[in-house]
């Protein structure tokens, strides 16, 4: 994250949501994982892009794509400028090895949302 990037917040809550990037004549919104929403625009449809996209799909399943190739159904736990925090997705058992990985930010390529979320 840059620090000239410029925190965007939901009304009412003040929730971040993402930053608006100042960029050759306009703005481009990024959301919490660092990927960008828009491509350049104006200021409101900037902020009404993160302002659309909220922060529910920080609660959908994912896929980390391991060294060996195989692709691990995870969920965020944390997410930061500074990092991004997933956990294996062992949908709730109590007695499940918990796997946790730490990956850059903005979002790498080898995590992607899962192809069975909606």
């Amino acid at each position: 994250m840059n620090p000239d990037w410029i925190e965007h917040r939901r009304s009412g809550d003040r929730e971040l949501l993402g930053w608006v990037v100042i960029e050759d004549d306009g703005f481009v919104a990024v959301d919490l994982l660092g990927r960008t929403r828009t491509d350049v625009v104006d200021w409101l449809t900037a902020e009404e892009a993160l302002d659309a996209a909220g922060i529910g799909y920080l609660a959908e399943p994912y896929e980390l794509l391991l060294d060996d190739g195989r692709w691990l159904s995870v969920r965020l736990t944390e997410v930061s400028p500074e990092a991004i925090k997933v956990m294996k997705d062992d949908w709730g058992a109590v007695d499940a090895p918990q796997l946790h990985f730490t990956l850059p930010f903005p979002m790498p390529a080898r995590l992607r949302a899962s192809k069975t979320s909606s």
